[in-house]
C-alpha cells in the first residue's frame, strides 16, 4: 500500500523542465499576441508617417507665402509702368499745347502753304492793279483800287492818287508795276503780314522809260473769302 501511494505521488511531482515551455512564454508565442504587436507597429508607423507629410505640407505653405512677393512683382512693375506711361503722355499733352499756342507755331505761313501761296497771289495781283495806270485809264485803276483796298489802305490811295492821275494827265505818264517777289511774315486765319518787292517801270512823253524799285509792307485782311489791303506802308 505504501509503494502504490509513493509511485502516485512522484508521477504528480513532475518536473516542469521535463514537460515542455513555461505557460508564460506560450502565451508570449501564440499567434493572437504577436498580430497585437504587429499591428501596434504598423498604427505607430502610419502615425509618425502622418506628421511627417504635415510638416511637409506646412513647410511647402511657408514657401508659398514666401513666393507671393516675387509673384506679384510683376503687377506692381506693371501698375507702376502705367502710371509713370500716364503721367509722361500728360507732360507731353500740356508741352504740346505751349508750344503749339507759342507765336511762332501760330503763324500759319510756317506750316500751311495753300494759305500762303493764296494770300500772296491775291496781294500781289493787287498791287499791280492799283500802281499800274495811263493817261486814259486811270478811272479803271480807281475803281480796281475800290475792290482790292479797304480801310485805311483806302483812304490813304483816295487822297494821293488824285495827284497821281493829274499829274498822268499832265505828263502823259504811263506806270507798269510789277511784283518781283512777295513774302508773307506773319499769316492767321484772318490776317496776314507781307513783306512785297516792286518793280516800276515810268514811261513820260518824249523821255526814255526809268525803272524804280521800291519796298512796302502790306497788312491784309481775309474778307468775304478774299484778301483785301487794309494797311500799306514803306520800309
Amino acid at each position: 500500500m505504501n509503494s502504490t501511494t509513493t509511485d502516485a505521488t512522484d508521477a504528480t511531482d513532475v518536473d516542469p523542465d521535463t514537460t515542455g515551455t513555461d505557460p508564460e512564454e506560450d502565451r508570449a508565442d501564440s499567434p493572437g499576441n504577436g498580430s497585437g504587436d504587429q499591428e501596434a507597429e504598423e498604427a505607430e508607423e502610419a502615425e509618425k508617417a502622418e506628421e511627417a507629410e504635415e510638416a511637409e505640407t506646412a513647410a511647402g505653405d511657408m514657401g508659398d507665402t514666401g513666393d507671393a512677393s516675387p509673384r506679384r512683382w510683376p503687377r506692381v512693375l506693371g501698375a507702376l509702368l502705367t502710371v509713370a506711361l500716364i503721367a509722361t503722355g500728360g507732360a507731353l499733352y500740356a508741352e504740346g499745347r505751349h508750344l503749339r499756342d507759342t507765336p511762332a507755331t501760330a503763324n500759319l505761313a510756317l506750316t500751311d502753304a495753300e494759305a500762303t501761296v493764296r494770300v500772296t497771289g491775291d496781294v500781289s495781283s493787287a498791287l499791280a492793279k492799283i500802281f499800274s495806270y495811263g493817261p486814259a485809264a486811270t478811272a479803271a485803276t480807281r475803281a480796281a483800287a475800290k475792290e482790292v483796298l479797304a480801310g485805311k489802305a483806302l483812304q490813304q490811295y483816295a487822297a494821293l492818287f488824285g495827284q497821281v492821275e493829274r499829274q498822268s494827265t499832265d505828263q502823259k505818264l504811263t506806270l507798269t508795276t510789277e511784283v518781283v517777289k512777295a513774302g508773307v511774315t506773319r499769316l492767321t486765319g484772318s490776317s496776314a503780314h507781307l513783306l512785297v518787292f516792286l518793280d516800276q517801270v515810268y514811261e513820260r512823253r518824249d523821255r526814255a522809260p526809268t525803272t524804280a524799285s521800291a519796298q512796302l509792307m502790306v497788312t491784309a485782311e481775309l474778307r468775304d473769302g478774299r484778301w483785301w489791303i487794309v494797311e500799306i506802308g514803306s520800309t
